[in-house]
């Protein structure tokens, strides 16, 4: 998707072995649409070549507020606006401690400082993504340079933990492109939810049979990890219960991982007293093996399949619908349902069982495991359709209707 299309972003580098991650920022930023004008320091350009940086934004790079090449010599004025079209955002990655001290300090000696201090506040955003040494990031001055440099407006992306190139562990690694770009994508969504605390199912469940065998179904989680994805680029403090899937965390978003419908039912159970808002898209087994086999179940020779009891599991969304908090309205909760046929019927149908105020449907199997899907929305007042798109703007629409709900 190009979730950055139309959008004008100053990429700034400022000195640290991590400039080399900040080529790769670049790529991804002009896959996902947006035009980069690259601001370096000097120390940046002992790390990586302005040159390296001129290819991969296609954009002349600078590096001195004294480059003859602007005919009016105001580089730092003319990097984040032309006329009356300002810049989306400067990003500066990495954001070295030095450089935060320079920002902290409204010192301006060189062109990216000077940059910064003189973009327009109120139109043109900061965000920071420092790499450091951890000793570095933990010194009582940095921290109170990072406290300084927020409380003047600026966003901070945090950093990574891990191996540095000086060979000790830590906080303090800036972080990776990917995490970079979907931070930066997340801060220019419309901060819907900010303020709601939003729990969130998704994938399958595995009923054990025994040992080695077990029921489940087809359920990716897709379509649930893209909505816990939006719903934190909304602004909610989002808290992730997932059976066994393959997926990515989504950033900012506290996963709790199960397996049994039963577990799901438990974490849902603990984190539900806290949401404002609960989002069902698991799909969680109706029913489990009244047993389950100590061993590995052998064949008998007889040719006969083994025989299994099953008992019904309790309905995870209809229980928490029933609650108190759910209505008195304190607890807004979305229910999900996956039919082979007949959607509309059984997705109101369903809706009214449950006590649910929303229910989205969709056809199944054909959608399970896709990038994509389409859905359709009913409640008291009728039905909408969510036309077939990629399952991450679906989830940012469904964000949408949510907040347009939570408001009324």
């Amino acid at each position: 998707m190009n979730e950055l299309a139309g959008k004008h972003i100053v990429l700034g580098l400022s000195g640290g072995v991590a400039c080399y991650k900040s080529a790769e920022l670049c790529r991804l930023l002009i896959k996902a649409g947006a035009t980069v004008q690259v601001i370096m320091t000097e120390a940046a350009a002992q790390f990586i070549t302005p040159v390296t940086m001129q290819a991969l934004s296609n954009r002349t790079v600078y590096l001195s507020q004294w480059d003859a090449r602007e005919p009016n010599n105001m580089p730092h004025i003319n990097a984040t606006r032309q006329g009356d079209r300002h810049a989306d955002a400067i990003l500066v990655a990495p954001a070295s401690a030095d450089f935060i001290a320079q920002l902290a300090q409204g010192r301006a000696s060189e062109l990216l400082g000077l940059m910064c201090l003189a973009r327009p506040i109120d139109k043109v955003p900061l965000l920071l993504a420092p790499a450091m040494n951890r000793e570095m990031w933990a010194h009582p001055a940095t921290q109170r340079n990072l406290a300084q440099v927020a409380d003047d407006g600026a966003t901070l992306l945090g950093v990574g933990n891990g191996l540095q190139a000086c060979g000790e562990t830590g906080d303090g690694r800036m972080l990776e492109p990917a995490d970079i770009l979907e931070d930066l994508i997340a801060f220019f969504q419309p901060k819907l939810l900010r303020g709601q605390r939003v729990l969130v199912t998704a994938g399958p469940t595995y009923e054990a049979i025994d040992p080695v065998r077990g029921i489940t179904n087809r359920s990716s989680g897709k379509m649930g990890f893209a909505i816990a994805r939006a719903a934190r680029e909304a602004g909610a403090d989002v808290t992730l219960v997932a059976g066994p899937v393959h997926l990515p965390t989504p950033r900012g978003v506290r996963r709790m991982d199960v397996r049994s419908a039963q577990e799901m039912q438990r974490a849902v159970e603990s984190e539900v007293l806290h949401a404002s808002v609960f989002v069902a898209t698991a799909a969680v087994a109706d029913w489990r093996p009244a047993s389950v086999a100590e061993q590995k179940i052998k064949k008998d020779g007889s040719g006969k399949p083994p025989a299994l009891d099953f008992v019904e599991n309790d309905d995870i969304l209809a229980g928490v619908a029933q609650s108190s908090r759910a209505k008195s309205g304190a607890l807004y909760c979305v229910g999900f349902a996956a039919e082979s046929h007949e959607l509309l019927a059984h997705a109101q149908a369903k809706r009214v069982r449950k006590g649910v105020p929303l229910l989205v449907g969709n056809i199944g199997p054909a959608t399970f495991g896709q990038d994509d899907n389409a859905l359709l929305l009913v409640d008291e007042r009728g039905t909408k359709e969510l036309s077939r798109a990629d399952k991450l703007n679906l989830a940012r629409q469904l964000v949408t209707e949510i907040a347009l709900r939570l408001t009324k």
